[in-house]
């Protein structure tokens, strides 16, 4: 990895005042996709899902933590993971065993516990990692399993995009329109973030109909500015502690396979942008622990994954200031913006149909990852023995519905279909011969 000319390693030389402008930048980057994870969660849970507040602050704080366990080294920011969706949408919908009679409230906590399940599993990973070598390990997590299940993941959230946003197709058509404009078209800072600039303009749109008495296709009101009115400026996070349970283990920990995956590939990203092995030094065990405990805190007080963050990675390629400090500015405005209720309820006041279009692209977008995870890899599908692994994942991960449930000492469990999908996919390859994925440390 070649250093890369006129790059700052030292953001210090640039003054505070440049530095406090560089981490807002890489705020700004996070921010659209991190707050949209809850904004989702809360239409699969009907309002009673995670709180933007506390998902800001567990993201700042896992950040924080990423950065002393990979020893100030690694300029990456941990935002909201869009992964673990498709297991919040199957956990709010089980009605089986001790969910039978829940409100949705009261079932977020065993989603969450599931997600810290999810988190220990990167420490087992990152134990291995240091025990055996990175090369051992992903022979039994190829791509041609990865991948297939990466889109499994975008694919089976499909319908909720639709669902939101055929609420009012204009909007929703607005919001997509203005990321793929922004994404491809866009200059600087605009272009790297497009999901922010689609929730901002189609919002502003949304608030001028409104005010206009423009109503939804099927007559409810654009907005509700209710909550807005009630909250105040200043407030505590609404912690609350998450809570266990083998179904939404089942339903939320497989999930950390893919994860896991991503966050290779992203740290591989960031060392290939920076001019720095990562993986070296300080080590992938470190940063998998890193990402693994910022997860594990954020569920453990009801806020969703965290998970390594392309945007930000952007920002590095963009500036070409590499220095983790401003990363860690970031992570202090996040922190400090978590403490307004108020900033958090216009947030959550966005419109279905502006999520919806959202979605279109980003359900497709973590469809279009697992791609692409195929591709760069050159998984050969003439051979008949990835064909068969990939079609089983496929197969199991949509066919599946609302997985399988069955009772065990009296404990009803239900094994989702991306679970079923991730062990079907794991076994099938180490069982089947002619494996063709070499991992290059």
């Amino acid at each position: 990895m070649n250093q890369k000319k006129e790059a700052i390693y030292d953001a210090r030389e640039l003054g505070v005042p440049k530095m406090l402008l560089l981490g807002l930048q890489h705020m700004f980057a996070m921010f659209g996709a991190t707050i949209l994870v809850p904004i989702l969660v809360n239409t699969y849970f009907n309002g009673e899902g995670l709180s933007i507040q506390v998902t800001l602050i567990c993201a700042g704080i896992g950040t924080l933590f990423f950065h002393l366990c990979t020893k100030l080294k690694v300029p990456a920011f941990l935002g909201s993971s869009f992964a673990f969706l498709g297991g919040f949408h199957t956990v709010a919908n089980l009605d089986t065993g001790i969910f039978k009679d829940m409100s949705m409230g009261e079932k977020l906590p065993y989603a969450c516990g599931g997600i810290v399940v999810a988190g220990a599993l990167y420490l087992v990973l990152a134990l291995v990692v240091k025990l055996v070598g990175v090369k051992r390990v992903m022979r039994f997590l190829p791509p041609v399993v990865t991948g297939p299940i990466i889109i499994c993941i975008g694919l089976s959230l499909a319908p909720s995009a639709v669902n939101n946003a055929k609420t009012n197709w204009l909007l929703a058509i607005i919001a997509f329109a203005v990321i793929v404009i922004f994404n491809i078209w866009g200059k600087g800072m605009f272009k790297i973030i497009p999901i922010l600039m689609g929730v901002v303009i189609s919002y502003v749109v949304a608030f001028i109909l409104f005010k206009c008495g423009v109503h939804n296709p099927d007559g409810s009101a654009i907005f509700t500015f209710k909550a807005v009115k009630d909250a105040g400026w200043v407030d505590l996070p609404p912690f609350q502690l998450c809570k266990f349970n083998i179904t939404s283990i089942l339903v939320m920990a497989p999930i950390a396979l893919a994860t896991m995956m991503e966050h290779i590939g992203d740290i591989s990203a960031i060392s290939a942008t920076t001019g720095n092995n990562f993986i070296k030094d300080p080590g992938l065990h470190r940063t998998l622990i890193g990402d693994g405990l910022a997860t594990a805190f954020a569920a453990a007080f009801g806020g969703p994954a965290n998970t390594t963050y392309g945007e930000n990675t952007g920002v590095l390629e963009l500036s070409r200031v590499y220095d983790p400090r401003v990363v860690r500015l970031a992570a202090v405005y996040a922190i400090l913006l978590s403490f307004s209720p108020k900033v958090a309820e216009c947030i959550g006041s966005l419109p279905a149909s502006i999520i919806g279009g959202v979605s279109f692209m980003l359900y497709g977008m973590i469809s279009a990852i697992g791609v692409r995870n195929v591709v760069e890899n050159k998984v050969d599908f003439t051979k008949s023995r990835n064909l068969i692994v990939a079609a089983v994942i496929l197969v199991s991960g949509l066919g599946f519905g609302d997985g399988i449930t069955f009772t065990v000492a009296g404990t009803s469990i239900t094994l989702t279909s991306l679970a079923i999908a991730a062990i079907l996919g794991i076994a099938l390859n180490a069982i089947l011969p002619g494996k063709d994925y070499e991992f290059d440390e």
